[in-house]
C-alpha cells in the first residue's frame, strides 16, 4: 500500500493525493493549482501520474483546488465514478462549469492579442463539454454511510465543517500485500472551526493508523469568531461616512454566504443603517440555491432559521442578487455608500476584478480581505500593502483603505488543528499537506513538543512517495 503526493505539498492549492492498495489506484482530491498564472498552468497541464490509470477519484469537498482539475482528467481518459457527498456533488454542477466558462473566455482574451501579434492560439485548459462529461460519472454518498469502493477497501465520510458538503474521508484497507491485515487511513480535507455560523462544527476522529492532514493554518490563531459582527459594523459604518463602497472579494461558494449571513444579523439588530447590498457574481447565485436543498448540513440555529422560521437568511430586503452582466455594469455607475460582494475570493478572476479597477484609487473606499490569498495572487499583493498593482494589465494605485476579516476564515487554526490531532489514538504516520512549508513544518514541531514523535511526521514534497 503506498501514498503519493501530487498536490498541495508546501503549498495551498493543487490537492491531490494517490492512493495505491489492492491493485486499485484512488486519487483524493483532483484540485486545480492556482496563484502565479505561468506557474499554475505548467503544473496542472504536467500532471505526475496517468489519469487513464486511475481507477476511482474521492472528493473531500467542492472548492476548485480541490476538484477543479476533474474535468482535465475525463479529458485525458479517466473513466471511473467521482465519489462525494450529496451537497458536493450538487455543487460541483455549477462550481466546474464555471471554471470551465472562465478558462474559455480568457483563452478567447489571449488568442485575441496572440492574433494581433502573429502567434500561435492557445487552448483551454479543458472546455465546458469536458466538464459535463465529469459531471456525469459523479456519486454522491451521505454522511456516516460505510460504502464499498473495491474488495477489501471501504469509505465513510465524517463532516469536516469547513463548507457545505465538505468531508473527512476515512477509509478501512485490508492490504492484500500483507495478507489481508486491515489499515485505516484518514484524509481530513479541509478542517473547518466549531462555532462558526450556518454549519455544522468538524467531528472528530478517534482512531486511524495513517492521516493525511492540512496545515493552511498551522501556525496562525484567528480572531474569536464573536468579533466578526463588532469589527464588521465598525467598518460599514465608517465607509458609510465617507459616502464611500466596501468591496467584499468573497469566494462564491461558504464565504459569500456566510459574508450575508452576517450583514442580515447586524440588519435586524438595528446595528447597521439600511444600504444597498449587492451580490454580483452568477456563481454565487447558484450556489446559494444548493444550500437551500441542503439543510442536513446546517447547525441547529440556522436550520431553525429555514424550517421552524421559514426564513431565509440569504435573501433580505436591501440584498440584491446579480446574474446580467449589464446590472453588473452599472454598478460602476452607482454612488456609495453600498456593499458589493463579488468573486473570486482571491481577486484573481471574475466580476470583482472590474470593481476592484473602478474603486481601488478611491480613498473613501474600502476593500474587505475575508478569506485566504495565496502567494502570486492580486488578492496577497493589497493584502501586503503594495502600493501599486495591476488589474487587467494596467498599473493602479492602492489608494481605498485595505481591511482584513480573518474570523471569517473557513479553515481551523492552529488550536483547533491540534485539539484535532489529540483526539486520535496512536496514529503510526502523520502527513502535513495543504499548507505553505513554514505552515507545516512549524506545526510538526508543535506536535512533537506535545509528545509525537517527530519521525512519524512528513511534510512530502511534490511527488514523493511513501508505503504505508
Amino acid at each position: 500500500m503506498k501514498i503519493s503526493f501530487f498536490g498541495a505539498a508546501k503549498e495551498v492549492t493543487g490537492s491531490k493525493h494517490l492512493l495505491e492498495a489492492n491493485g486499485k489506484k484512488i486519487l483524493l482530491d483532483c484540485g486545480m493549482f492556482q496563484g502565479n498564472r505561468k506557474e499554475s498552468k505548467r503544473k496542472n497541464e504536467e500532471l505526475l501520474f496517468n489519469p487513464a490509470e486511475l481507477d476511482m477519484i474521492v472528493l473531500s469537498h467542492a472548492h476548485i483546488d480541490h476538484t477543479g482539475l476533474l474535468p482535465y482528467m475525463t479529458k485525458n481518459g479517466f473513466k471511473g465514478q467521482i465519489i462525494c457527498t450529496y451537497a458536493t456533488k450538487d455543487l460541483c454542477q455549477f462550481m466546474l462549469q464555471d471554471s470551465a466558462y472562465i478558462q474559455e473566455r480568457e483563452v478567447e482574451f489571449m488568442n485575441r492579442h496572440k492574433q494581433e501579434l502573429g502567434s500561435e492560439p492557445i487552448e483551454p485548459l479543458y472546455s465546458a463539454e469536458d466538464a459535463t462529461e465529469a459531471l456525469s460519472m459523479f456519486h454522491g454518498v451521505a454522511y456516516h454511510e460505510r460504502i464499498q469502493l473495491f474488495p477489501g477497501i471501504w469509505l465513510t465520510y465524517f463532516d469536516a465543517g469547513h463548507i457545505l458538503g465538505s468531508a473527512m474521508i476515512y477509509l478501512e484497507i485490508d492490504d492484500e500485500e500483507e495478507g489481508g491485515k486491515r489499515k485505516t487511513l484518514t484524509f481530513s480535507g479541509d478542517i473547518g472551526r466549531k462555532g462558526l455560523p450556518i454549519l455544522r462544527d468538524p467531528e472528530y476522529i478517534s482512531e486511524t493508523d495513517f492521516l493525511i492532514m492540512e496545515t493552511t493554518y498551522g501556525n496562525r490563531f484567528h480572531k474569536f469568531v464573536d468579533d466578526i459582527d463588532d469589527k464588521f459594523e465598525e467598518l460599514v459604518k465608517e465607509t458609510i461616512a465617507k459616502g464611500g463602497k466596501i468591496i467584499i472579494p468573497a469566494f462564491a461558494l461558504e464565504r459569500t454566504q456566510e459574508v450575508v449571513y452576517h450583514l442580515n444579523s447586524l440588519r435586524q439588530q438595528g446595528r447597521i443603517p439600511e444600504l444597498p447590498i449587492y451580490v454580483d457574481s452568477p456563481l454565487a447565485v447558484n450556489v446559494t440555491s444548493v444550500f437551500k436543498k441542503h439543510p442536513e448540513c446546517f447547525d441547529e440555529s440556522t436550520n431553525k432559521e429555514f424550517i421552524l422560521n421559514e426564513k431565509n437568511p440569504f435573501g433580505f430586503g436591501m440584498l440584491t442578487y446579480i446574474k446580467d452582466v449589464a446590472d453588473s455594469k452599472a454598478l460602476n455607475d452607482k454612488k456609495g455608500p453600498m456593499i458589493i460582494i463579488s468573486a473570486s475570493g482571491m481577486m484573481e478572476h471574475g466580476r470583482v476584478l472590474h470593481h476592484l479597477r473602478n474603486n481601488i484609487e478611491d480613498e473613501r473606499n474600502l476593500i474587505m480581505v475575508v478569506g485566504y490569498q495565496a502567494e502570486h495572487t492580486l488578492g496577497r499583493k493589497i493584502l501586503r500593502g503594495d502600493p501599486i498593482v495591476k488589474i487587467f494589465g494596467k498599473e493602479h494605485r492602492v489608494r481605498a483603505k485595505v481591511a482584513v476579516l480573518d474570523a471569517f476564515s473557513g479553515h481551523g487554526d492552529r488550536s483547533d488543528l491540534l485539539d484535532f490531532v489529540e483526539h486520535i489514538k496512536d496514529p503510526q504516520k502523520i502527513f502535513f499537506v495543504h499548507g505553505e512549508e513554514s505552515q507545516g513544518l512549524t506545526f510538526l514541531n508543535i506536535l512533537n513538543e506535545v509528545g509525537f514523535d517527530s519521525d512519524m511526521m512528513h511534510t512530502p514534497n511534490l511527488g514523493e512517495s511513501f508505503q504505508l
